[in-house]
């Protein structure tokens, strides 16, 4: 099998896979949870539970609101002690339930049996629907709602689903175990996906780096119609989807454009497993895969947590913060955010928490730019960061527009190469977030 990768830039860090061989673990349930509202892209969910309320696994606690907006679902049994603000991952009061745990009841709706189900006899419309009742979102860190990604716009067409298996982040291993672990129930959610979307084509892109993977896959898959299996070259940040698609398709998404544009649909692996349990056996979005690692730490792990757990609980179980501890991070090490502190709790959008010490942590002092180019050459999408960092410095929005900053897709390879050690993602991140809200602003209008 030929390794195929996208055309422009990359690099490859340290893998530092140190938990890919660790099977998944069900992690015990905590005394208490705090489950967020928002654990999506668009509008919080509406509470519709209130203190003293009685919840069991699986029952609706928020509403979606809007067009964009997911259902949010009890992770646990017991009582809702209070509907209050905690911090998120980065800090910020997000509203969520907190619920005390008194056993672990399930709706009697879910099925828990270990039995595969692979006949799906719904229609299109129908499978979709239960994807939204289920509060289904991309698991791979952005939380698009995934039945807004399946409702294709009237005037535009689809012809290739696209399973997103890169994890192409240096230390996360969650979605590789679920492939590994779950090989069966991950494909037949991806003949739901290709049945809702009415294709006949999926291609699983996976990364070389996971030879175990891709043999089970690929054995596996021969038995499913219309699903094929894609070795990548292990080159980050080959999960980004528009890397994703020309490395699998060949096709290029425009600049500004979407997925859709070029007749594509990507989904994360995680999120085709939920989609399975969703769809067939009736369970909504409450736990996900979460790798906890670090080098410093006692006992990295895969583990199978219930959202709304605290991360300090997670950590705690993983054997505690190690000494010399400098930062928490949610995700991985290119793309993740170091965490203010361990208030915040597990979402389904948390693929990883990683520890690093001081030690690794350490940043060197950031020196003026001496015009290497290397920024450039390893940008995926062929901009130009020195240059974008500039502009964004001196507040020049109208020629960072006009030089696609917004093309940017926060892969953090240009400060990774950069031997001045320039804070380019950041600088890049704030120009893209600030030409972003000028151009909706503009739209307005």
């Amino acid at each position: 099998m030929s390794k195929i990768t996208f055309p422009k830039g990359g690099i490859h860090p340290p893998e530092n896979k140190i938990t890919e061989h660790l099977p998944i673990e069900t992690m015990p349930i905590p005394d208490e949870v705090a489950i967020l509202l928002s654990q999506h892209l668009g509008a919080p969910a509406k509470p519709i539970v209130a203190k003293g309320d009685k919840v069991l696994v699986g029952t609706l606690i928020g509403e979606a609101q809007g067009f964009i907006s997911a259902n949010i679902h009890s992770s646990v049994s017991g009582t809702v002690v209070k509907i209050d603000e905690i911090p998120d991952a980065n800090g910020y009061p997000k509203t969520a339930v907190v619920i005390k745990v008194e056993g672990d009841e399930w709706e009697p709706s879910c099925d828990l049996s270990s039995e595969l189900k692979k006949e799906c006899p719904l229609s299109p419309s129908d499978i979709i629907e239960k994807i939204k009742q289920a509060g289904i979102v991309g698991m791979g860190g952005a939380g698009f709602p995934t039945h807004v990604k399946l409702m294709i716009p009237e005037g535009k067409s689809v012809d290739t689903l696209i399973i997103n298996a890169a994890e192409c982040e240096p230390y996360l291993t969650a979605d590789h175990r679920l492939l590994l672990e779950r090989t069966e129930e991950l494909l037949v959610g991806v003949s739901i996906l290709k049945k809702a979307l009415s294709v006949d084509r999926a291609v699983i892109g996976i990364e070389s780096n996971k030879p175990d993977a891709i043999k089970k896959l690929s054995e596996t898959a021969l038995e499913y119609e219309g699903i094929e299996i894609k070795e990548l070259k292990t080159k980050y940040p080959q999960g980004a989807e528009k890397q994703l698609i020309k490395a699998v398709t060949g096709r290029e998404v425009p600049s500004g454009r979407l997925p859709l544009d070029v007749g594509c649909v990507v989904i994360n692996a995680g999120t085709a497993h939920a989609v399975y349990r969703a769809v067939q056996k009736n369970i909504p979005l409450i736990e996900r895969v979460v790798t906890v690692t670090g080098k410093a730490l006692k006992k990295p792990a895969n583990l199978m947590v219930r959202t709304g757990t605290p991360v300090s609980v997670v950590v705690d179980y993983a054997g505690g913060l190690p000494d010399d501890i400098c930062k928490v991070i949610s995700g991985g090490p290119m793309m993740g955010k170091a965490m203010p502190n361990l208030d915040s709790t597990i979402t389904k959008t948390t693929s990883g928490i990683l520890v690093i010490t001081g030690k690794e942590a350490i940043r060197p002092e950031p020196t003026a730019c001496i015009r290497c180019a290397k920024c450039v050459s390893v940008c995926p999408m062929g901009l130009e960061p020195y240059l974008l960092e500039k502009l964004t410095e001196n507040k020049l929005w109208d020629k960072a527009e006009e030089k696609a900053i917004t093309d940017c897709v926060e892969c953090g390879s240009c400060s990774y190469i950069c031997p001045a050690a320039r804070p380019l993602l950041d600088n890049i991140r704030y120009g893209k977030s600030t030409v972003m809200m000028i151009k909706r602003k503009r739209s307005a209008k």
